[in-house]
């Protein structure tokens, strides 16, 4: 390929990747500081109130992993059909995804309703850590039925390359979140003091504006989707099969993920009370650094399935290629500056020195891994993922989680009794091992594949 051509090929993937990046990035950075903000006041308030939600917080990231599956079954095939320019079938996509989505929320919601003690107890065996969850939980589980709404629409948005409307309602949700918490965890301004539960309330409050405000949007000022209330109600058998096949390994990936991550938390939450509070300190704290490599996955899967549905098969290789080296370049500085924050930030906090000293030590691991993170997760993801191929995904990550980091984990936790950090390395070694076999794939390029159908 000559210089002037590479050199547009270039130009044509950052105006189509980075506008996305910006905005998605912007829209979960927004999202991610309601945790902290969540996370940060519930600190000042009580260790125990931080660790009890910090247990209610690995159910909504179960719920998050699966919703996320059935939004990039969404994202994927959306982004194919965005290239062609048929916007038709996207709405019947999205009419699917909504119903499967739904449908985990309702699920979610039922389960932590009926047996909140017993969800919570298979995470920790600390009596007053479930009392304070079981408090939180009894608000936040009316969070996964919106929740769960929300997020497929926003999906459904970003394959069209419309992603600012979550920058907003992101912007809307942390004020309101920010203020009701303030209000409601210490009982300022007149207002009731209800610690871990006025958190909850906050929470709920934030969301059921979140989804007001993305209902408006996709069904009043939209203009690419042109969504109808009908349009929800639709079922195309045909698409569905389509769906399934694309959704389906994400879906089960995701759910098994969740749990994995639900099974890392219940390794550390068995060790100590610090030790849960000192997790739940650094991993809010490494999704804010990573939260470019994270949105990478998403702003990749649409740049390259919507170059799929276009027909442009002889750009996919030189994308690939040029995204990989952006995925390192953000992960290397995004690792940095975690490494060099990570005191400043933990003293934010009112814990005690062995939660601020072991969360110290979690974020100098993870200032390690989030290199490995920023790479392999966009790389599987987004560029693999996006192209078609959703399957690799679910396999590599799978394969790593339960057949080397839960058992090397349990082994170290249970087993040889070794400090925590030793365990939490076992964890996160995985971020950096999946890099290797998710390269070879993404270059031999086995994984490009037009998922539309005719016209």
């Amino acid at each position: 390929m000559a210089e002037t051509d590479i050199k547009q090929t270039r130009k044509s993937l950052y105006r189509l990747f980075f506008p996305l990046l910006v905005v998605i990035a912007l829209q979960q950075l927004v999202a991610l500081m309601v945790n902290l903000v969540d996370n940060l006041m519930l600190g000042s308030y009580s260790e125990l109130s931080l660790s009890g939600a910090a247990l209610v917080n690995q159910l909504q990231f179960m719920l998050q992993q699966v919703v996320a599956g059935v939004g990039a079954g969404v994202a994927v095939l959306g982004a194919q059909y965005w290239g062609k320019r048929e916007v038709d079938p996207i709405r019947r996509i999205i009419a699917i995804g909504l119903k499967f989505s739904l449908a985990a929320g309702v699920l979610f919601f039922a389960v932590t309703t009926l047996w909140p003690h017993s969800v919570l107890r298979l995470l920790t065996d600390d009596e007053a850590v479930i009392a304070e969850g079981v408090r939180y939980l009894g608000v936040m589980s009316w969070t996964y039925i919106i929740y769960s709404i929300s997020a497929v629409l926003m999906y459904s948005l970003q394959s069209v390359e419309t992603a600012f409307i979550g920058t907003i309602m992101s912007g809307c949700t942390i004020l309101i979140n920010a203020a009701l918490n303030y209000c409601l965890i210490f009982g300022h301004f007149g207002f009731p003091e209800l610690a871990v539960t006025g958190a909850a309330i906050a929470t709920l409050t934030s969301r059921v504006v979140e989804l007001l405000i993305i209902t408006v949007y996709i069904l009043k000022v939209d203009k690419k989707l042109r969504m109808k209330i009908r349009h929800f109600f639709t079922l195309d058998r045909t698409l569905l099969a389509d769906y399934f096949r694309v959704a389906i390994p994400v879906v089960l990936s995701g759910a098994l993920w969740g749990v994995a991550q639900t099974a890392q938390t219940a390794i550390l939450g068995h060790i100590s009370k610090s030790v849960i509070a000192a997790n739940s300190i650094a991993s809010v704290v490494f999704q804010i650094f990573a939260v470019f490599g994270m949105a990478c996955a998403n702003a990749a899967s649409v740049t390259i399935g919507k170059t799929i549905g276009s027909g442009r098969m002889d750009l996919v290789r030189p994308y690939s290629r040029s995204l990989q080296r952006i995925f390192l370049a953000i992960g290397l500085v995004s690792g940095a500056l975690l490494f060099l924050f990570k005191d400043v930030i933990v003293d934010l906090y009112n814990v005690t020195e062995e939660t601020r000293r072991l969360a110290v030590s979690f974020l100098t691991v993870l200032s390690v891994t989030t290199v490995g993170t920023c790479y392999e997760y966009p790389v599987e993801s987004g560029i693999i993922g996006g192209g078609g191929d959703t399957k690799y995904a679910a396999i590599c990550d799978n394969t790593f989680m339960w057949l080397f980091t839960i058992p090397s984990a349990m082994l170290s936790a249970f087993v040889f009794k070794f400090p925590p950090v030793v365990t939490f390395i076992f964890l996160k070694a995985d971020q950096i091992l999946k890099c290797i076999p998710n390269a070879i794939k993404c270059n031999r390029y086995r994984w490009m594949r037009d998922l539309t159908r005719a016209a």
